[in-house]
């Protein structure tokens, strides 16, 4: 599917193309703020941060979910460095 992101490290939005799916996504459903992070998932060596607002999802390169150790907490302190 098609997904509009902000990508962080050429500073702009743009268009990819990902497939989210339980193998390579993690779903966080407490959340309570716009803020909170409602999703990360793993994107060609790359992990995408979603809020659970209506902003635009983060790209962060050579990142994974395995890296964070699938931390929610650690996303949102990832995806705040690079905004």
């Amino acid at each position: 599917m098609k997904i509009d992101v902000y990508n962080s490290q050429k500073g702009r939005l743009e268009t990819i193309h990902a497939d989210i799916t339980d193998q390579n996504s993690s779903w966080f459903e407490d959340c309570e703020n716009d803020d909170d992070v409602y999703m990360i998932t793993d994107f060609k060596g790359c992990i995408l941060v979603s809020d659970f607002g209506y902003n635009y999802p983060i790209l962060i390169y050579d990142v994974s979910r395995k890296d964070i150790d699938y931390d929610r907490h650690k996303a949102f302190l990832l995806k705040n460095q690079y905004l």
